[in-house]
């Protein structure tokens, strides 16, 4: 099991500082967030359900992906609301509407995704995980030995992507052995349950799950994918912040104490 250390992320960022991206960046930083107004002031949003990334414990919001945005826009002239938390695929909508103003959840940066809205610079490398019950990984190498299978994945995600377009589309399954579900938490659960034979999901957060739950990683099926923060595709001036920032905590050492600290890595 990944082995990770608990300290509060306020503290955190007191602790590897808060220095600006470069002098001439937070002269040029116009107003943004929904309603905010000139305090420059960012509306986060996540999907909890999704560990390592994005998690609830004891009714905290926690994961990489959260540690991760507080820290890099620790390093510009912006600050973070309070966060607000949806299903996976209603995280566009909410931005789009003006609702949030950033999403940090481990979104797979995509063409279509692009077509709505703008992407920091990636952040994470990832690809998908086929899990399947303990026991059961023996059966399955290759998607192809998903077929006649019930399969599910989250609403909205690349996994979703891969069940519809390698399994359904080619008739390895039928349309209704594909299940959707609102998070992976639930998938999951289906999985333990019998509901499903297996479930794609993204490559760190399938290990996760087999080392938290009785489940495991059958196969990697690579994909390539990078994750990035999301926003308005007008908001300019924030996503240059933000890409700043990324590089900062990059190359101060604060983006490998993060991944040392949720994925044991290092």
């Amino acid at each position: 099991m990944t082995r990770r250390y608990r300290i509060g992320r306020r503290t955190y960022l007191r602790t590897v500082g808060a220095a600006g991206v470069a002098a001439g960046l937070a002269g040029c930083l116009g107003s943004f967030g929904a309603g905010q107004g000139s305090n420059q002031e960012l509306i986060p949003a996540t999907a909890p359900g999704f560990p390592p990334f994005e998690i609830k414990q004891g009714g905290q919001l926690t994961g990489f992906d959260v540690d991760l945005l507080e820290a890099v826009v620790g390093q510009t002239s912006y600050t973070l609301a309070d966060w607000k938390e949806f299903e996976f695929d209603s995280l566009i909508p909410a931005l789009t509407s003006g609702k949030i103003d950033v999403i940090a959840a481990a979104m797979t940066i995509t063409d279509q995704r692009k077509q709505t809205i703008a992407f920091s610079d990636p952040y994470y490398n990832s690809n998908q995980s086929i899990i399947v019950r303990q026991g059961e990984a023996g059966q399955y190498s290759q998607l192809s030995d998903l077929a006649g299978h019930v399969v599910g994945a989250q609403k909205g995600t690349t996994g979703q992507g891969v069940v519809q377009d390698q399994l359904v589309k080619p008739g390895l399954i039928k349309p209704d052995q594909y299940k959707a579900f609102d998070n992976y938490v639930l998938a999951v659960q289906a999985l333990e349950n019998g509901d499903v034979d297996a479930v794609v999901i993204d490559q760190p957060v399938g290990a996760t799950f087999a080392s938290q739950r009785n489940v495991e990683v059958a196969f990697v099926y690579q994909t390539g994918e990078q994750f990035g923060f999301g926003l308005r595709q007008d908001e300019t001036d924030a996503t240059n912040a933000i890409n700043g920032g990324i590089e900062t905590v990059k190359s101060d050492g604060t983006y490998q104490q993060l991944t040392n600290k949720w994925f044991g890595q290092g």
